[in-house]
């Protein structure tokens, strides 16, 4: 009979360590990574964006201008990514001609310009919403313009 607790939790200790060990001789599977898992189960894959968006990037990538209407359904699922990513109305994000958003929490506008604005050419927008360019750089470059007290995106991108 067990007298302390301490013993008791020996014992436990003692017989889970025989129930999890194996017989003399045994041998146990390795578990090998492979293509269809990961051995890092917890995180996530890289990230794979939609084919017009894989397109455009190709495009970018092979030097040459993107096809036009597959340039604007990019733009306009990077800002849809955006606005789900960082749902709020206190900064608006323009990419003329495709689209503009409102995105971020804080105080909303109603009328008129808001006070922070940010602005950017389409190529500009998915070269900095996929990670191609940093935001830094891109502001850096005059490639953005940016105004008011909460205009900068760098903590939500890239997407």
């Amino acid at each position: 009979m067990v007298q302390h607790a301490s013993e008791a939790r020996l014992a436990w200790c003692a017989v889970a360590n025989y129930a999890l060990s194996g017989g003399v001789g045994e041998t146990r599977d390795v578990l090998r990574p492979g293509p269809e898992r990961s051995y890092r189960p917890g995180m996530s894959t890289p990230h794979r964006y939609s084919d017009t968006v894989q397109c455009v990037l190709d495009s970018l990538d092979d030097g040459a201008d993107p096809d036009r209407a597959a340039l604007r359904d990019a733009v306009r699922e990077l800002l849809a990514d955006l606005r789900t990513l960082a749902p709020g109305r206190s900064v608006e994000v323009r990419v003329p001609p495709y689209g503009a958003i409102q995105c971020i929490e804080g105080p909303r506008h109603t009328r008129g310009t808001p006070p922070n604005v940010v602005e950017t050419d389409p190529t500009t927008w998915i070269e900095i919403a996929t990670g191609r360019k940093s935001w830094h750089e891109a502001v850096t470059a005059g490639k953005i313009r940016a105004s008011g007290v909460r205009a900068d995106l760098s903590a939500y991108l890239p997407l």
